[in-house]
């Protein structure tokens, strides 16, 4: 699966995809600094399902109407990083394909789940 996942999720959650074979592009590699807007519109020039733990981005795809090939939003607490990547790879494992067009909130103990507009 191709990712692009925002500066502001950890490294080893990066490392974590990579392991698991994802194709990854990583904001804080290869363009940090990028605004909101700029990471939303390399997703889509990419075809990159974007990961971020930013809720902006809810706003900008669903108010904004920007366009995202794919959105997952990380809401686990940054001390729970192992419980980060065991629920990232069960929403992978779970949704697959299905991740594109659509916008995925991983919690603790739920999947949040709803249809985006088609890039």
């Amino acid at each position: 699966m191709r990712w692009l996942v925002d500066e502001c999720v950890s490294a080893p959650v990066v490392a974590s995809l990579r392991a698991r074979q994802h194709d990854v592009l990583y904001v804080a590699e290869a363009a940090a600094g990028l605004s909101d807007t700029d990471v939303i519109a390399l997703a889509a020039r990419e075809s990159r399902i974007l990961l971020t733990e930013d809720k902006d981005f809810g706003d900008l795809v669903f108010r904004r109407e920007r366009a995202v090939p794919g959105l997952v939003l990380l809401r686990i607490a940054p001390e729970r990083a192992t419980l980060k990547m065991t629920r990232l790879a069960l929403a992978i494992e779970r949704y697959g394909e299905e991740l594109f067009d659509r916008y995925l909130v991983i919690e603790e103990g739920r999947f949040r789940s709803r249809p985006l507009r088609r890039v």
